[in-house]
């Protein structure tokens, strides 16, 4: 029996340390994956500011300029902090197993999660804005303002769908902070003082 066990234990090394290879090799996939993700956004985060801070216009009928409305300032903002924090986390997810620490990964799973509702706030604000500017509300005599500001209207346009394009790649990233979060560690259990049982917070 002792040659047996003896012949066993190698075989279990290499298993062991044939899985840990293959963790290593998925998660530098994914490190390389989430790393081109989170750069992507920041082009078109800059594309989609940069677009909306010159859409302004003067004819006949007057001038207006993204500043007269509130939803295009929020959207100016929203990419603007979600480029900053796109160029960040990127970073951030480059470093080989700095970003797989506890904190690390929670404070990435929560900020992706923000960041994805913050900035597709500002999408749907805006393209309310443009829905009311297109086809105008008959019920409070409001006319539509793109017949004599269309320019206006095609800049803001662009901008907002670069946006909409934006939270996709914040939907791919939320889901990845997700999983590397609940592959990687446990959920957090809280102690029951009258029992001294730990039981997790997401149930059993």
């Amino acid at each position: 029996m002792e040659k047996i066990d003896d012949h066993l234990k190698p075989s279990h090394s290499v298993s062991a340390g044939a899985a840990t290879e293959k963790w290593e090799e998925v998660s530098t996939g994914i490190r390389t994956a989430e790393t081109m993700l989170r750069v992507a956004p920041v082009g078109l985060c800059v594309a989609a500011l940069v677009i909306m801070l010159k859409d302004s216009q003067t004819n006949e009928y007057g001038e207006v300029s993204y500043s007269n409305l509130t939803a295009f300032r929020y959207l100016v903002h929203a990419n603007g902090i979600c480029a900053g924090y796109s160029l960040l986390s990127a970073a951030i997810a480059a470093m080989p197993g700095s970003s797989y620490t506890m904190p690390r990964v929670w404070t990435i799973f929560c900020l992706d999660q923000i960041l994805t509702y913050v900035v597709l706030a500002a999408g749907a604000v805006s393209t309310e804005v443009l829905y009311l500017a297109y086809k105008g509300d008959d019920a409070i005599t409001w006319s539509d303002a793109c017949s004599s500001f269309g320019s206006f209207c095609h800049k803001a346009t662009a901008s907002v769908i670069i946006t909409f394009v934006v939270v996709c790649f914040y939907v791919v990233l939320s889901l990845i902070s997700s999983y590397k979060l609940f592959t990687r560690f446990d959920p957090p259990a809280t102690v029951d003082s009258n029992k001294n049982v730990e039981v997790a917070v997401f149930g059993s």
